[in-house]
């Protein structure tokens, strides 16, 4: 079906989506400093340090 034929509701006008991919990039930046923010907090915390020491600790070591 030709676009003009539908109703005025269910037609696509592209330049509705202004501004769009802006708002998707906004939107993905912010969670991705929400989630960066997140790691920061984990990784400070001394289990955690203390398993990542443990892990790279034994990583290193020499075969006897």
């Amino acid at each position: 079906m030709h676009p003009l034929l539908l109703p005025p509701a269910l037609r696509f006008d592209r330049h509705d989506e202004a501004g769009a991919v802006t708002a998707e990039y906004a939107i993905a930046t912010i969670a991705a400093v929400g989630f960066a923010a997140l790691l920061v907090v984990v990784l400070r915390s001394d289990e955690v340090r203390g398993m990542l020491t443990d892990l790279i600790r034994h990583a290193l070591a020499l075969p006897a």
